[in-house]
């Protein structure tokens, strides 16, 4: 595992995020955008998971290889349940990746195990067993006023809450997620059902 390096000015966080049409996309587009902490965007990378999959997890660790980049810090997400209810093993992302992970969410919630149950007869103890893995979300509150609800592997708290700080300008939203954020949304508006 790489030293994080939460104090330098120059510490590189890969912010992934997806976006899809509920009912038309068969596919997301993963948005990856390596961006340093005085907010200067490095590079950016593509993928796409199934819509109602359980493939997002090896989705992500493409996308990080495709990149070939070594300076990369952490791996910053958007959420654990992207594409309808596909699930990211944030473990495995870390395991795969080398590196530590920080996953935001926004909003409190009451937990979406009576979901995979009622949409996903088939595979539902798989999702519900990474869901689990993936360990309970610990507020945060930032320095903007906002907080956001975050699971942090290979890091503490304090140095999750000072990258959250650093890379988030205004409002909730770090800066590699919204960039990603934006990319992927325009992507998929090309192309709703597949994105590419």
């Amino acid at each position: 595992m790489l030293p994080l390096h939460v104090h330098k000015k120059a510490v590189r966080a890969l912010g992934i995020a997806e976006s899809f049409v509920k009912g038309v996309s068969k596919r997301s587009v993963l948005a990856g955008v390596v961006m340093r902490a005085d907010r200067v965007l490095d590079g950016f990378g593509f993928a796409t998971a199934t819509v109602g999959g359980m493939d997002a997890t090896d989705k992500m660790i493409e996308l990080h290889e495709s990149l070939e980049r070594d300076d990369i810090n952490l791996i910053l997400l958007n959420g654990c349940i992207i594409s309808w209810y596909n699930v990211v093993d944030l473990h495995k992302v870390v395991v795969e990746t080398r590196r530590p992970l920080l996953c935001v969410t926004y909003e409190t919630s009451e937990g979406l195990e009576k979901y995979f149950l009622e949409l996903f007869p088939d595979d539902w103890k798989r999702r519900v067993e990474v869901y689990r893995k993936n360990g309970s979300r610990t507020p945060i509150m930032l320095h903007t006023g906002h907080t956001v609800y975050a699971r942090f592997i290979n890091m503490t708290l304090d140095e999750a809450k000072g990258l959250l700080n650093k890379f988030t300008i205004h409002g909730a939203v770090p800066e590699p997620l919204r960039v990603a954020r934006l990319l992927a949304r325009s992507l998929i508006k090309t192309r709703p059902q597949t994105g590419f």
